[in-house]
């Protein structure tokens, strides 16, 4: 076979190779990056979602448990009943000033005698003692339980007008202790933390502060505060996890608890990710960027923090980017085959 006769098959090949692989995603010649057709997109399922800017503080973990009440619901019941004490005994004593001094004016005017007026002078000094030990009795158990509980907790507690515990006995709430590291504190401005009992920080939920709580945890020996966070969880038809029940506690009394705190300072600004944006590679995490309608971009992710929302990236992405978050895998294994020499070349 002659030289243009052979040129002619070999330029047929390439043509026919070309027209065959029009829906195959083309690998681009700059690394990390490929091209697929719209109609790939769409028989693959790939989805994207714009990025927006989000802002984030560093954190610390700390941990703490889920306190039982019923020491404090104690103390309530206790001054409830010292408070009926001392109404009682307040009546008492009113009635005793009333009495002796109707027989002092008696004996003064010669109608009574001193023996009358002397009975009635020790039934005074026995109301007034009542009335004194009733109020000694109240005041010991304010004492108590704001040397256990803290002042706004003991505030609840012993309120005669309304019952802010009720929440924490119907299981709306749960009142929880967490202590700091030695070396942390919560900064002023901070009112709510994250909370999750099996220390996954992707499933947390708010806690909103309290107060501080007067007395630490002996093993970690760093400040402590009381928190309360939502007893229930409205699962609202989706999965809450394996390890809870829709409409159950999520966090019962006597669990032990991880909470991430945010760190003293100024915020970070990033964006923030779904999980199912970040693919892993060789132990490196990427994500993949739509550059173009039929173009994409892998972009490495050098370091994120999880949040509840997913991973927040400081770095390396920006806003208005469009990030691919479904079929990014898909994407990874495309562009490598296609980097993959056939057998035949």
């Amino acid at each position: 076979m002659n030289a243009p006769v052979i040129a002619c098959f070999f330029m047929l090949g390439i043509a026919s190779a070309v027209a065959d692989d029009d829906d195959k995603p083309v690998p681009s010649a700059a690394q990390g990056a490929i091209a697929l057709t719209a109609k790939a997109q769409s028989l693959s399922g790939l989805q994207t979602i714009t990025l927006t800017s989000a802002s984030d503080y560093p954190e610390f973990t700390a941990y703490g448990k889920a306190v039982n009440i019923q020491p404090l619901i104690e103390l309530r019941n206790r001054y409830l009943v010292a408070l009926t004490e001392r109404s009682g005994a307040t009546a008492r004593f009113k009635q005793a000033e009333q009495n002796i001094k109707r027989q002092q004016d008696l004996y003064r005017e010669g109608v009574a005698s001193k023996h009358n007026l002397q009975v009635q002078q020790a039934q005074w000094q026995t109301d007034k003692a009542l009335f004194d030990a009733s109020g000694v009795q109240g005041k010991a158990i304010i004492d108590e339980a704001r040397l256990n509980w803290g002042k706004k907790l003991t505030e609840w507690a012993l309120s005669v007008d309304a019952d802010p515990l009720s929440d924490f006995l119907s299981g709306k709430k749960t009142l929880l202790h967490i202590t700091l590291p030695v070396n942390k504190r919560l900064a002023n401005e901070i009112q709510s933390i994250e909370v999750e009992a099996s220390g996954n920080r992707g499933a947390a939920t708010k806690a909103e502060l309290i107060s501080v709580a007067p007395q630490t945890d002996a093993t970690a020996q760093g400040e402590s505060y009381f928190f309360q966070a939502d007893g229930r969880r409205d699962c609202s038809g989706q999965s809450c996890g394996i390890h809870t029940i829709p409409g159950d506690n999520p966090i019962r009394t006597g669990m032990r608890v991880a909470a991430w705190i945010p760190e003293q300072g100024e915020s970070r600004f990033g964006v923030v990710i779904p999980k199912s944006a970040l693919i892993w590679y060789m132990d490196q995490a990427f994500v993949y960027i739509k550059i173009a309608e039929e173009r994409f971009s892998r972009r490495p992710i050098g370091h994120y923090s999880v949040t509840s929302g997913g991973y927040f990236v400081e770095n390396g992405l920006s806003a208005g980017e469009q990030l691919v978050v479904s079929g990014g895998q898909m994407l990874l294994s495309e562009e490598f085959r296609g980097q993959i020499p056939d057998e035949d070349d």
